[in-house]
């Protein structure tokens, strides 16, 4: 079925062999354990490997698979960012503060990933608390980038990136908040689903800011991310956030046809408010040509500009970050990192009526989205500027002078897919950002996938 070794397989080939018992799911995990054992003293993306806990759900997988169980997800070893509780198994979130947390009961998402026969691999790096940057003050270093480990994955969901993209785990967790999900995925050259708001539990995930903040899957493939998302969606009654949706099945939706849909695309946001370089452009003048050639009748269109959904974006996770971390702050403050603080405390100055204001403006905006999809089916952009930059500390004022692309989805809640777009002429990957209305990630995965095929960018690994 593939030339691949067994870390290279994607989910839905690793299903399909697994399912045939063509393939073993100890021989899988024993394969990808190894490989994490091998590369990722350079990558940094795990905090803790669970190799026992994860050959026991392995051999029970098997002893599943011989008694004729069938699920997409039996016996497929997956990792989860480390702000996921997991019952017994240390949850840091990528913190000192947490570095001896041990949860009692699994996130909602993860017990349902388990209760379909996944494995678990282990907890993966992530900036501190899902924000700030790569931090090099504290007890775990950052994550590297397996296509070239001088460089960034893209945050806050960087050991998903790394993972998923080096062949470490078929499929990974993340959390976006304003991009953790589509930014590593774009860098790392993977898939990564930011899923409409409510869509998928976040019940024991440790918070950013819970007005903004959405969890969903990484993978190779668009395929794979909906694969996962057919056991992650769904309504959970214990979650506040959660809101019943329309019952969807994602993985059997991929193969109707994108040929008439209305794809409108962003071009203000890569032109005028945060212009990307030119390897990008050329990667998105192929693209778009890819989706014309699919049968998408494709046009601009023209969102309310970048700066508002980053204004918005920045006071509501400023404020809501540091209202969740205030009295932690007032007596450990040396204890985070310095890029945390240097994110974080700015958020004691931001006012009530700023931050209502925010969330005031936020509605418009959303409305403003609402009323483009009323043109479109889908829009079009690209997440970041460019390929990964080189790892560093990044400047304090990162995260508020830069503009951010990806807010867009998160401000206007939007599902929102990273895929790989192309490669600079370096071999660095490109990320292609595919947003739909609300509920329609069904359709963006859709798009996703079809492009994927047409383009061939699945095809090419990072040489590790």
């Amino acid at each position: 079925m593939t030339a691949l070794p067994p870390p290279y397989l994607t989910i839905a080939e690793a299903g399909r062999l697994l399912a045939a018992r063509k393939l073993g799911p100890v021989e899988l995990t024993r394969a990808l354990l190894a490989r994490i054992a091998a590369l990722d003293p350079v990558l940094n993306a795990f905090i803790t490997v669970t190799e026992r806990p994860a050959l026991t759900a392995a051999r029970a997988a098997e002893r599943a698979l011989a008694a004729g169980t069938r699920h997409p997800l039996l016996g497929i070893p997956l990792a989860f960012k480390d702000i996921y509780a997991t019952a017994g198994v240390r949850t840091t979130a990528h913190s000192r503060l947490l570095a001896d947390n041990i949860p009692t009961q699994d996130a909602e998402t993860v017990h349902r990933l388990r209760g379909a026969g996944a494995v678990m691999l282990g907890k993966l790096a992530t900036h501190e608390f899902a924000v700030g940057g790569p931090a090099f003050d504290l007890p775990w270093p950052p994550a590297r980038n397996p296509w070239d480990t001088r460089r960034f994955t893209g945050g806050s969901s960087s050991g998903s990136g790394a993972a998923v993209a080096a062949g470490l785990a078929l499929g990974a967790l993340g959390s976006d908040t304003a991009g953790s999900i589509r930014g590593p995925a774009a860098y790392c050259g993977i898939a990564g689903l930011k899923p409409t708001a409510g869509l998928v539990s976040r019940r024991g995930v440790i918070p950013l800011a819970p007005s903004l903040d959405t969890v969903g899957p990484m993978a190779w493939t668009a395929e794979d991310c909906a694969i996962l998302l057919d056991t992650l969606a769904g309504h959970d009654p214990a979650d506040p956030a959660s809101v019943p949706g329309p019952a969807v099945a994602y993985g059997r939706a991929l193969q109707s046809p994108v040929k008439g849909l209305r794809v409108g695309v962003l071009r203000r946001v890569f032109e005028r408010d945060a212009p990307v370089d030119p390897e990008t452009q050329r990667m998105l003048a192929e693209a778009l040509r890819v989706l014309r050639d699919l049968g998408c009748r494709v046009e601009d269109a023209e969102p309310p500009p970048l700066a508002e959904f980053n204004a918005v974006a920045r006071v509501i996770i400023s404020a809501e970050a540091y209202a969740l971390h205030e009295a932690q702050l007032k007596t450990r403050l040396a204890e985070y990192s310095r890029a945390f603080r240097v994110r974080v405390l700015g958020g004691a100055l931001i006012s009530a009526a700023d931050y209502l204001a925010a969330q005031r403006h936020r509605t418009d905006l959303i409305a403003a989205m609402a009323a483009l999809f009323r043109r479109f089916d889908l829009l079009v952009s690209v997440p970041m500027a460019g390929p990964a930059p080189l790892l560093a500390e990044q400047r304090p004022d990162d995260g508020f002078a830069r503009p951010m692309a990806t807010t867009i989805a998160n401000v206007a809640a939007l599902p929102s897919l990273v895929v790989c777009g192309g490669f600079t002429s370096g071999g660095l990957p490109l990320g292609l950002e595919i947003m739909g209305p609300a509920w329609a990630d069904a359709a963006v995965l859709r798009l996703g996938h079809q492009y994927e095929r047409a383009s061939g960018t699945r095809g090419r690994r990072p040489e590790m």
